[in-house]
């Protein structure tokens, strides 16, 4: 007969325990399978949190358990079942658990999607046939509509662990590294032009930074995208319909008689995986995408291989930019110099061409007052010669003219003249000037 063992608690005290720990990890401490401890809670009207609550917590996000109902306190009496003791079986053989073979233990979901879902359907508003546009712009790189989200989840999941089992950690790139994510084409089938979105004039959404890992030295970026494929939509009752759909194929004649149809690009709900360089200059990338003979999924291990035999190319790849880049520097800063130093002879020029018509007008204005100067002093030598009694008048008149007139003094004018190295100092007095590397030049 099967024995139990019983442990009371009262309702508050259980509700308590659920709201501290997922269920799974409350029920062993209380000997009891999680079903068991669930269908406790409920038969006592004890709510406890979901797994988005647990989730939520995880990621450091506001989070709240549900209320208790007011209800009285009675104590729960738990019984739990009593394991037997086993019966001792024969000593264990070493030579057979030599021979046992051990699975590696594989994770079941890649860190870097815990909680992504959630993200990516807090969207923003799509037209039908679109990719969702989430608002979070700091996510895995994965682009898709909201009705093949799962299996872009699922793929992006094989690819990620796949590439941490090859010994790289994958993260999204941080903004200290400069790191850039390039356009990615989701077209099926290339083509000179793009008629995705209703309007045929949109781009699917993607995130602002790469998703990548490191062979070595070497990052690589990796996307998964749904692919597009063009197809002809048609206009009934306001929407735009595919016209192979269900609700344009039951339309009756009459109601397509006022119809028009356009082409567009729409998700096609197949996928493709692009692995990139995200380094500036470095132009490199390798895909694989879903066929009729072969599903996405297959291909991946043999892209990982791949991708670890590019490292090598793409290292190579990223030197030569590197040196292009210290080149075109290297020109641009010689560009500037010479800019800089036709700029130089320019204000020099100028500040010279400007002291010379300033002095110019003092010279002007120096005859004008020595002019004046004169005219005063030879009025003033006269009036001795004036009768005593128009003298005194003449002597108020002249002082009343030397009054309206002002200072005379030339020098006032000389003072306020600004010479040319006063307007201006060159930044380059002496010294040669730098002589172009090349005839390439990268100022424009």
């Amino acid at each position: 007969m099967r024995q139990f063992s019983s442990m009371q608690l009262t309702r508050l005290e259980l509700y308590q325990k659920v709201c501290s720990s997922p269920l799974n990890k409350v029920a062993p401490e209380l000997g009891l399978p999680p079903t068991g401890l669930s269908a406790i809670c409920k038969k006592h009207d004890v709510p406890f949190p979901g797994a988005g609550y647990w989730t939520r917590k995880a990621m450091g996000l506001p989070a709240e358990p549900p209320p208790l109902p007011g209800a009285p306190d009675d104590i729960i009496e738990i019984e739990t079942p009593v394991p037997r003791p086993r019966r001792q079986g024969p000593p264990p053989n070493p030579e057979a658990r030599k021979k046992r073979s051990v699975k590696p233990h594989r994770k079941s979901r890649h860190p870097l999607l815990f909680g992504v879902e959630e993200h990516f359907r807090k969207t923003r508003v799509a037209e039908a046939y679109e990719f969702v546009r989430p608002y979070k712009r700091i996510l895995p790189d994965i682009v898709a509509s909201e009705n093949s989200l799962l299996r872009a989840l699922a793929i992006a999941n094989q690819l990620y662990l796949a590439i941490e089992e090859a010994g790289c950690k994958l993260r999204i790139a941080t903004t200290d590294e400069k790191l850039h994510r390039i356009d990615i084409d989701e077209r099926e089938s290339e083509r000179k032009d793009r008629k995705y979105g209703r309007y045929q004039s949109g781009r699917p959404w993607g995130p602002d930074r790469p998703t990548v890992f490191e062979i070595g030295t070497v990052p690589i970026a990796i996307a998964v995208t749904e692919m597009t494929e063009r197809v002809t939509m048609r206009y009934l009752d306001g929407n735009f319909h595919r016209a192979d759909s269900k609700v344009i194929r039951s339309a009756k004649a009459w109601q397509l008689v006022h119809s028009f149809t356009h082409l567009q690009d729409v998700p096609s709900g197949r996928f493709k995986i692009v692995a990139y360089s995200p380094k500036s200059g470095v132009e490199w990338s390798v895909s694989r995408q879903d066929t009729e003979q072969a599903p996405l999924e297959s291909m991946i291990p043999e892209l990982v291989e791949v991708l670890q035999g590019a490292a090598s190319k793409v290292e190579a790849l990223m030197i030569a930019a590197d040196e292009a880049a210290e080149q075109r520097r290297k020109e641009w800063e010689a560009e500037w110099e010479r800019y800089l130093r036709k700029e130089d002879k320019r204000k020099s020029a100028e500040a010279l061409l400007e002291s010379q018509k300033q002095l110019a007008q003092i010279i002007e204005q120096w005859t004008k007052v020595m002019a004046v100067e004169q005219f005063f002093r030879e009025a003033e030598n006269r009036l001795a010669e004036v009768a005593d009694d128009r003298r005194k008048h003449l002597e108020t008149r002249l002082a009343l003219a030397r009054k309206m007139i002002g200072d005379t003094d030339p020098f006032q004018f000389l003072a306020s003249w600004v010479a040319p190295e006063e307007r201006y100092k060159s930044s380059y007095d002496g010294a040669p000037e730098a002589k172009p590397e090349n005839s390439c030049s990268a100022w424009h």
